[in-house]
């Protein structure tokens, strides 16, 4: 059934900014809220060789905010030398407005991160 609205769509990738490159093999799962609250998971994805996750579910219409929830903790204990993560997951909530895209990136290194909206 259509609801009229265009849809809302998300992408993301991971870029390890210590080692300059893309960190492919992070798990990301993608969780969304309407107006009423509550948090329903959706599914999710594994970035890969490129660090790029472009297959996440497409949220309902009536998300109003979006949560990604990344695995980190494999991937930066998998790095040489690295040891136990100092972050072992990284969550990203996030408002989204109908019928936009909404790409999320996140900056990656062993003690820090951040993320902005891309393009």
């Amino acid at each position: 059934m259509s609801t009229g609205r265009p849809a809302t769509s998300v992408s993301t990738h991971v870029l390890d900014t210590a080692l300059g490159r893309p960190a492919g093999g992070v798990a990301v799962e993608l969780s969304a809220a309407g107006a009423q609250g509550g948090w329903t998971a959706l599914g999710g994805s594994v970035t890969d060789a490129d660090g790029r996750c472009e297959d996440l579910p497409a949220p309902p219409a009536d998300t109003t905010r979006i949560r990604l929830r990344f695995e980190v903790g494999p991937y930066l204990s998998g790095r040489a030398g690295a040891g136990t993560a100092f972050f072992p997951e990284v969550t990203v909530d996030f408002t989204v407005a109908p019928g936009e895209h909404h790409h999320v990136p996140l900056l990656l290194s062993p003690y820090g991160y951040s993320v902005y909206r891309g393009s």
